[in-house]
C-alpha cells in the first residue's frame, strides 16, 4: 500500500553537525511530506544566523542537543530566545535521556530518541506539536482578548465562583464603583455586596443560574458599596472555564439615576392627575354655584331684600375658587422645580 504524503508546505530547520544523522531525518522528512522546505544548520553559530534573518520563515525546528560550539541546557535557553513562538523538537541519544525529560521544563516541545527514530515517529511528533503550539497561541490571544475586554472595561466586571460564590477577579471599574480594594473582593462572597433582606433571592436565582449551566441572564438587582450606599444596577452574567473551575463573569452597570429619574416621573404624573382631578371636579363646584346665582340675577332680577343675601355666596363662591386656583397653580410649579 503506497504511502499518502503530507502535501502541506512545512518549513523545517534541522540543526546537526552530524551529515549522516542529517541525511537520514532527510529522508524521513521527505517520506512523509510532499515537498518539505529544509534548512540545515551544522552549528549554533549557523542555526542562530538563520533565526535572526527575517527572510527566514519556520514551522518547526530539530535540534541535536551536542553541537560543537553549544550544548545542553544553555543551547536550549538561547534556542528558545532566537525561536519565540516555533516547537522545537530535541533529538537526543540514550545516554541523554534523562535530559531530554527535564528539556520539556525549559520550553521544549517534545523530545525523540535518535536510535529509535523513524519517519513514522519523527511525522507524528511533527504533526502534533505544530498543531498543538497552534492551538495554545490561539488560546493565549482569546486569553489576552478577555483580559483586555475585562480589566479596560469602564463598567463595573467580576467573576465569582458558581459553587463557593467567591470573587475571583475583578476590574478596576468594580475597585472604584463599589469602594472595596482587589485584595478585599477577593476574601469576599457577592452576598457581601447585596443587602441583607436581599440574600434570600440571590441564593435561589444563584441556584436556577446553576440547574441552567452555561446559561446567559440579564436582571436588575440592589448591592450595596462599601460606604453603605444601595444602588441599583443591571446585571448581565455568563458562566465560563476560569481557574480550575467554573466561574460567572458578570456586567454590572449602575442604573440607579435612571430609577430615580423614572421614580421623579412617576409622581410628576400623579400630582398632575391630581391637577387634573382637580380642574375636573373640585373647581366645577364653585363654579357652577357661581353660574347658578348669575343666572337667577339675569332672569329673575333680585329684590334689595336678597341682594346682599345672592352677593355674599357669589363672594364666597369666588372666593372658594380663588383658593383652589392658587393650589393648582403652587402644583404646577412645584412639578416644575422637579422638572429643573
Amino acid at each position: 500500500m503506497k504511502l499518502i504524503k503530507d502535501n502541506k508546505p512545512y518549513q523545517i530547520l534541522v540543526v546537526e553537525d552530524n551529515l549522516g544523522d542529517y541525511t537520514l531525518i532527510e529522508d524521513y522528512l521527505e517520506e512523509r511530506f510532499e515537498s518539505p522546505k529544509i534548512s540545515w544548520a551544522k552549528n549554533f553559530k549557523e542555526a542562530n544566523t538563520k533565526l535572526t534573518d527575517s527572510a527566514t520563515k519556520c514551522d518547526l525546528i530539530l535540534l541535536d542537543l551536542s553541537l560543537p560550539d553549544k550544548s545542553g541546557e544553555e543551547l536550549i535557553t538561547e534556542i528558545i530566545q532566537l525561536s519565540h513562538e516555533i516547537p522545537l523538537i530535541i533529538l537526543t541519544g540514550y545516554s541523554d535521556i534523562s535530559f531530554g525529560v527535564k528539556s520539556l521544563s525549559l520550553g521544549v516541545s517534545d523530545y525523540l530518541i535518535k536510535d529509535e527514530l523513524d519517519s513514522n515517529s519523527l511525522y507524528k511528533s511533527i504533526i502534533y506539536n505544530i498543531e498543538r503550539k497552534k492551538t495554545l497561541l490561539q488560546l493565549e490571544t482569546s486569553e489576552r482578548r478577555y483580559s483586555d475586554l475585562f480589566h479596560l472595561s469602564p463598567q463595573p466586571m467580576w467573576v465569582y465562583d458558581i459553587e463557593t460564590l467567591r470573587f475571583l477577579d475583578v476590574n478596576l471599574a468594580a475597585e472604584k464603583h463599589y469602594g472595596y480594594s482587589l485584595q478585599e473582593f477577593l476574601g469576599m462572597t457577592i452576598k457581601d455586596i447585596r443587602p441583607d433582606e436581599d440574600i434570600p433571592e440571590l441564593v435561589k436565582r444563584v441556584e436556577f443560574l446553576n440547574e441552567a449551566k452555561g446559561s446567559h441572564a440579564l436582571g436588575t438587582f440592589r448591592h450595596r458599596k462599601k460606604n453603605g450606599e444601595i444602588i441599583n444596577v443591571e446585571i448581565q452574567s455568563n458562566t465560563l472555564p476560569f481557574q480550575d473551575t467554573t466561574g460567572r463573569i458578570i456586567l454590572a452597570i449602575d442604573v440607579t439615576e435612571r430609577f430615580t429619574y423614572v421614580d421623579a416621573i412617576e409622581k410628576q404624573n400623579e400630582k398632575l392627575k391630581e391637577i387634573a382631578w382637580i380642574q375636573s371636579h373640585i373647581v366645577r363646584a364653585p363654579l357652577a354655584r357661581m353660574m347658578s346665582l348669575i343666572d337667577i340675577i339675569k332672569n329673575y332680577g333680585i329684590e334689595d331684600a336678597d341682594n346682599e343675601k345672592l352677593l355674599t355666596h357669589l363672594l364666597e363662591s369666588a372666593e372658594e375658587l380663588d383658593v383652589i386656583i392658587k393650589d393648582i397653580s403652587k402644583k404646577s410649579e412645584a412639578i416644575n422645580l422637579d422638572r429643573k
